[in-house]
């Protein structure tokens, strides 16, 4: 069994580079000529996740796309268990987004030159580092851009629900009056395992709430009290739809 998951593995991965060297430059090109042809690099974005999805024999339902408003900008908080998720997200947001990353991923030929377009790399080790990645946050939320946070700053792998939250995106939340929309994703963990590079088939199901307003919140700047409400939340979430 293992032998197979072996070659599935090495099939995906094998996919997913070549989908990134036909793809990778319609993503960069649009966001070189013009800071607005965000839009252009996302549809190719997701086009090369839904490809490769496809042919790796990944599956998505997703429920609750009614509470996304496309108009609206929102800061989208997501539990992270797997790198599964990375393909996720573009696949289950309906909007042009950017993303958080480690800094790490960056560095990888290629794949870091075709995803810095779209992400802000943080060493979430450095305070400098963090420092710059929320000014950049702040500026693209300025602009209606929607950004997509993994709170728990790093990928799960225990066996708890959710690990303690870090505060930034909340206090971005307070700051700038933009909503927290909370997304579950359920069974990526089950494609990829914890603590394994080995891939296997299956579905993954993302729930997204309705989204949290902060204007209670902003008064006293009370971030860490909105950090607790949408923790609780997406505890919720993830513990009824698993």
């Amino acid at each position: 069994m293992k032998i197979l998951q072996w070659v599935y593995t090495l099939y995906s991965a094998l996919i997913f580079i070549i989908l990134m060297l036909v793809l990778g430059l319609f993503v960069v090109i649009p966001l070189i000529l013009s800071p607005k042809a965000g839009k252009v690099s996302f549809f190719f974005i997701r086009l090369w996740a839904k490809i490769w999805s496809f042919m790796s024999g990944i599956r998505y339902e997703i429920h609750g796309k009614e509470f996304v408003h496309p108009n609206q900008p929102y800061i989208y908080i997501f539990n992270h268990r797997s790198f599964i998720d990375a393909p996720v997200i573009p696949i289950a947001i309906p909007q042009e987004i950017r993303a958080i990353g480690k800094k790490e991923l960056s560095k990888i030929p290629f794949f870091g030159f075709v995803v810095s377009r779209v992400a802000v790399w943080v060493d979430r080790k450095d305070a400098s580092s963090r420092k710059v990645s929320v000014e950049r946050l702040l500026k693209i939320l300025e602009n209606r851009i929607s950004i997509v946070v993994a709170p728990e700053g790093t990928r799960n792998n225990t066996e708890q629900t959710l690990l303690p939250f870090q505060r930034g995106a909340f206090r971005i939340s307070v700051e700038t009056g933009i909503p927290i929309l909370p997304m579950a994703v359920i069974g990526a963990d089950k494609i990829m395992m914890r603590g394994s590079i080995l891939m296997k088939p299956g579905k993954v199901r993302i729930y997204f709430s309705s989204p949290i307003d902060p204007a209670p919140y902003q008064k006293n700047a009370d971030y860490i009290g909105l950090s607790e409400k949408c923790y609780n939340r997406l505890e919720a979430m993830i513990l009824t739809h698993e």
